[in-house]
């Protein structure tokens, strides 16, 4: 009978394979949604009624997947990612005109964004670098706060930063820098929103106007919101 042999024991480490995993999770193209396409969700408290939301863009993964993406709470949010009870839970794609739900991107998307990838494939760098720019097609505004004793601000949304780390960063115009109008990509007034805010909540035009508006029952959602 042979003598079983003791292999040395192999070393695993945790903190290079959840780099891994979060790298192939990384998004490296965006593509705007310009044809209507939006997400769908439902609230725990009731289940059965759904609601909608224009997709603002899909993005690709280096993993290769494709993932509908929305100006969602902090961040723009990949739609599969909302597993909120109290905020939303996703459900589905939808197209609005023909009435389809269906759970993945769209073949025109895929592909879209598959050779875009494949043509702007850059070089990995030791920083994050810019690598791509949206912009915003749906009036998103962004409610932004320095510290808890600072009035908040809310400030249209002009686009959407892509990085080299997969970070998406919300471009913001800062007024008193602003040399002429409109304002377009590359203007001196632009800038990341959490490079000067702590705090960066995104809302659709509907909401954002009843902010201005001061609609009481929007200002108290609003109030439990950031309190929370």
């Amino acid at each position: 009978m042979g003598i079983p042999m003791s292999r040395p024991a192999q070393v695993i480490d945790l903190d290079a394979m959840r780099k891994r995993q979060r790298a192939k999770k990384r998004l490296v193209r965006l593509a705007p949604e310009l044809d209507g396409l939006e997400m769908l969700y439902h609230l725990a408290s009731d289940p059965e009624t759904l609601y909608s939301m224009p997709l603002l863009a899909w993005g690709m993964r280096e993993d290769g997947q494709v993932v509908g993406l929305v100006p969602w709470m902090e961040a723009l949010t990949p739609c599969h990612h909302l597993d909120d009870p109290e905020y939303g839970h996703f459900i589905g794609y939808r197209d609005p005109e023909t009435e389809e739900v269906f759970q993945g991107a769209p073949d025109h998307k895929v592909f879209e964004l598959e050779h875009a990838a494949a043509y702007f494939d850059y070089e990995e760098t030791s920083e994050p670098t810019l690598i791509q720019q949206l912009p915003d097609t749906q009036g998103t505004h962004a409610l932004c706060m320095d510290g808890e004793d600072e009035p908040w601000q809310l400030k249209q949304v002009f686009g959407w930063r892509l990085y080299s780390n997969g970070d998406i960063e919300a471009l913001l115009v800062d007024e008193h820098r602003v040399e002429s109008t409109p304002v377009v990509p590359g203007d001196a007034c632009l800038y990341a929103g959490h490079s000067r805010h702590q705090v960066v909540y995104f809302f659709q035009r509907v909401i954002a106007n009843r902010i201005k508006q001061e609609d009481p029952a929007t200002l108290e959602a609003l109030a439990l919101m950031v309190n929370h």
